[in-house]
């Protein structure tokens, strides 16, 4: 019969069969069982059985609920499942019968064979709940290896791992990860174990049994058989994705015939716990590797909260730190999702205004006849709504610097009296014709191609040139090579700790499927694809499916040429762009004659930059 156990913040567990069709559990009296924990709802959770699974169901849509410590609504219950209630409240489930300590006990009267085989079931339920309370790997697999040597009534018992260590009889390597004897709590990890039956075992991968080891026909006349003077060895192999990585062996020199197959059995499944028990610690020590390893390389690839080891971001980083401490103005360009804000704070942070206020104001995000209003402030009674005076982000920014987001969306009218602002360092509240002084430095930034909307008329080049006194362009990410699986790293690391996900890496698939997909919304939209992924992903490592860049998502293969055509277009595009439309120095930095940037100008119907009509200009 299946059972809940409730884990009270004072006292005994409080153990309750499930034997009808409908279970309530929640904080009111009603309940079938009744719960007490900060956050638990009157009626907080119901368990349905249909006759073949346990499922748990919310009662109270706003109660909080976590089983093995992911957030959900819904679920079916698996033994050993850890369902958490609230903030505090803990409910185990079983589905085995758990009968109070003290209590007589079913198997009093039970065949001795049928009595050991619920021993060793009651053991593997009493090590699951210790798996569920997470203890300490050496202390896992110790305990463990006591149960298995109780329950058989071996002298001793070992759980051994292929490796470097000590050399069997046919040069087969292995170490002791844990060790018991009868009547000590821990032995030496040296000595006191068949050599030769291990190595079959290992070799073999199938668990064995030798009744009378100083008899049998094959060991008999092994050197550890014989100086150990063995009676009774059974063995087991560990097992990791199909390949034996270690064995469980269990021994006496006292006792023939002293283990049976259901014990063999029993030994089986405790390998397999004691395999993924080993598993999942190799994989968490490999992932605090890789964290640490992934800690050093960003130690000379990082500006701040900004990661990048491309030459292109390099060149940023370089421009950053040489003008993040004047005053002159800065035009941030990119295209949406490269991190054009966080270059304006580092810009900020490098700078003798980092003691002053960062502020920053969405151009695009704020409806037109409010923008005046939020730049500049506004006096009581300047408008309908204008019911007290305000300060605008020019004055709030006063000592510090001023972010101007999406400025290709400000409005033209406006964008005379923003180059006054910048001009003249003075502004005037909405409605109020007192000039105020302010010291600020200004930011801008844009996905736009601001030349262009200068041509289109949508903005004045008087404010465009007073903005871009120096241009910071940011890379797409599908052009920063290897940078996109640092900062995928990176952030799978970090949102990991704040979703509180079980996810502690990605799978080899799925960082070749990061390099290869377009990115078009950039690191934005490779954060958003990290979040969706931890929140739904129910493994330990995210897969290309789980970040949704399966074979359909990834980019087409394109011929040898027109892929080289693609590259060399981009290129020459981005080198004019970096000579600021100069289509003479471009040439002369490529090594090529300036027809063949009209070529390409011209094929991909590109608009001149501004500053490249004449050959110098720029």
């Amino acid at each position: 019969m299946a059972t809940l156990k409730f884990y009270p913040p004072v006292g005994a567990p409080v153990v309750y069969a499930v034997h009808k069709p409908l279970t309530n559990i929640g904080k009111a009296l009603g309940n079938d069982l009744a719960i007490t924990g900060e956050g638990v709802a009157d009626h907080h959770v119901q368990i349905a059985f249909d006759g073949r699974d346990f499922n748990l169901n919310e009662i109270d849509r706003d109660a909080d609920i976590r089983i093995n410590g992911k957030k959900k609504r819904r679920a079916r219950l698996v033994h050993g499942d850890r369902v958490e209630l609230g903030a505090s409240a803990l409910v185990s489930f079983s589905m085995f019968s758990e009968l109070p300590a003290r209590a007589p006990r079913d198997d009093d009267d039970a065949p001795p064979q049928l009595g050991a085989e619920l021993a060793g079931v009651r053991k593997l339920f009493e090590f699951s709940e210790r798996l569920m309370l997470r203890g300490s790997l050496d202390e896992l697999l110790d305990t463990m290896l006591g149960d298995v040597v109780e329950l058989t009534g071996a002298d001793r018992g070992m759980l051994l791992l292929q490796g470097d260590g000590a050399a069997g009889e046919g040069g087969r390597k292995f170490t002791v990860r844990a060790e018991r004897n009868v009547g000590r709590e821990l032995a030496d990890r040296h000595g006191g174990i068949s050599d030769s039956i291990v190595r079959l075992v290992l070799e073999s991968g199938r668990p064995l049994i030798v009744s009378d080891a100083l008899s049998d026909t094959q060991f008999g006349k092994s050197e550890s058989v014989l100086a150990l003077q063995l009676s009774s060895v059974m063995c087991a192999p560990l097992l990791r994705q199909g390949q034996v990585v270690g064995a469980i062996y269990l021994g006496s020199n006292r006792v023939k015939h002293l283990f049976e197959r259901s014990h063999l059995d029993l030994l089986t499944v405790f390998g397999s716990q004691a395999s993924l028990i080993l598993e999942n610690a190799m994989l968490l020590s490999a992932l605090r590797a890789d964290k640490e390893k992934l800690s050093k390389e960003l130690g000379d690839k990082r500006l701040g909260e900004i990661i990048g080891s491309c030459p292109s971001m390099m060149e940023v980083f370089r421009k950053l730190q040489k003008v993040a401490t004047t005053d002159i103005s800065v035009l941030i360009t990119g295209e949406t999702g490269t991190g054009k804000e966080l270059i304006a704070r580092e810009l900020h942070r490098h700078s003798q205004r980092s003691k002053g206020p960062f502020i920053t104001i969405n151009c695009g995000a704020i409806p037109e006849n409010l923008i005046e209003s939020e730049l500049f402030g506004h006096v009581k009674g300047a408008f309908t709504g204008a019911v007290a005076s305000r300060p605008g982000k020019f004055q709030i920014a006063d000592g510090g610097t001023l972010f101007l987001d999406e400025i290709g969306e400000l409005p033209l009218n406006l964008q005379v009296k923003l180059l006054r602002a910048l001009q003249e360092r003075v502004v005037n509240r909405v409605g109020d014709a007192k000039p105020e002084r302010v010291d600020i430095r200004v930011v801008a930034a844009t996905n736009r191609t601001l030349e262009d909307e200068i041509r289109a008329g949508r903005f004045r080049e008087d404010l465009y040139y007073r903005l871009n006194v120096v241009n910071l362009w940011l890379p797409p990410l599908r052009d920063r090579g290897d940078d996109v699986i640092i900062i995928a790293k990176t952030l799978l690391s970090k949102f990991a700790d704040e979703l509180a996900s079980q996810v502690r890496g990605f799978a080899p698939q799925a960082l070749g499927a990061i390099r290869k997909y377009g990115w078009p919304g950039n690191i934005r939209e490779l954060e958003n694809r990290i979040k969706k992924a931890l929140v739904l992903c129910d493994s330990t490592l995210l897969t290309a499916d789980d970040l949704e860049l399966g074979e359909q998502a990834m980019a087409p293969i394109l011929p040898l040429e027109k892929a080289k055509e693609d590259f060399q277009r981009r290129y020459v595009l981005e080198a004019l762009e970096k000579n600021q439309g100069n289509r003479t120095q471009t040439a002369r930095d490529l090594g090529v004659d300036p027809r063949t940037i009209f070529r390409y100008l011209e094929k991909e119907a590109h608009p001149i930059p501004a500053g490249g009509q004449g050959g110098e200009g720029g």
